[in-house]
């Protein structure tokens, strides 16, 4: 089976896609979400994040997202330990979960495949590339944030032309491009390249 992984920038409208190939009958995992769960319910990461963030990230024995948002956001080598307790939980959880798929390609959804590596182990890699304007205007109406608070998240994520170097297939969201047709070219792709 193919592993296939949908990345792009925040408000590059990647949840969008992933739900066109939902309708197409695609399972769909989406990384963010399984690393919110993590978080929230894992005994070894929430063994891990004390251990390297304190008790103070905990209230009641719940996980407190905005202590720990405080102590990542503008502090790299936080946000890089975070990410080292994170992500690797949930490549495993991805691999489980594909091993359970009956499918010809299972899809990754992730903000950050390129820039942890993970895109490195899959199959394929789709790139949904849109204006860096239009991603922060749609960003700021679905999160009531600020432009400045909507480029300190993008400044945490790689840019569209580092991404898209390393794309097997580019799905444009511009307002312009017709974005149906661009995701039924890819699917037939993949299950071309599944069968192969």
């Amino acid at each position: 089976m193919l592993k296939v992984g949908i990345t792009g920038g925040i408000g590059s409208g990647k949840s969008t896609v992933c739900r066109m190939f939902g309708v197409l009958g695609i399972p769909v995992f989406s990384s963010d979400d399984e690393g919110k769960r993590l978080l929230a319910d894992d005994p070894d990461v929430r063994s891990a994040l004390i251990r390297v963030f304190g008790e103070t990230v905990f209230v009641d024995g719940v996980l407190d997202r905005r202590a720990l948002g405080a102590l990542v956001f503008n502090d790299r080598e936080a946000l890089d330990r975070l990410n080292a307790i994170v992500h690797p939980a949930v490549r495993r959880a991805f691999a489980h979960w594909a091993e359970q798929q009956d499918a010809p390609y299972v899809i990754n959804e992730a903000a950050i495949l390129v820039e942890t590596g993970a895109n490195k182990q899959l199959d394929h890699l789709v790139v949904v590339a849109a204006p860096e304007q239009q991603r922060i205007a749609w960003v700021m109406r679905r999160d009531g944030v600020t432009e400045e608070q909507v480029r300190a998240r993008m400044r945490n994520q790689t840019d569209d032309a580092a991404r898209r170097a390393v794309a097997d297939s580019v799905v444009v969201n511009d307002g312009k491009a017709m974005v149906i047709p661009q995701v039924l070219a890819v699917h037939q792709l993949l299950l071309r390249k599944a069968r192969s």
